[in-house]
């Protein structure tokens, strides 16, 4: 997941990896599917924060 993220939105900062390091696999799942509609780094930050 994480080298998917990194080719879609860039290098990921140490506490994004961590975040998602320790995100339960239904959670990882859930990332999966919205990284399909991901434009850049933006949409992650926006999906990380809400999951806060």
């Amino acid at each position: 997941m994480l080298r998917q993220l990194t080719r879609r939105c860039g290098v990921l900062s140490a506490t994004q990896q961590a975040q998602i390091r320790a995100f339960p696999p239904a959670q990882l799942e859930a990332l999966g599917e919205a990284l399909l509609d991901f434009t850049g780094r933006l949409d992650l930050e926006v999906w990380l924060e809400q999951r806060d």
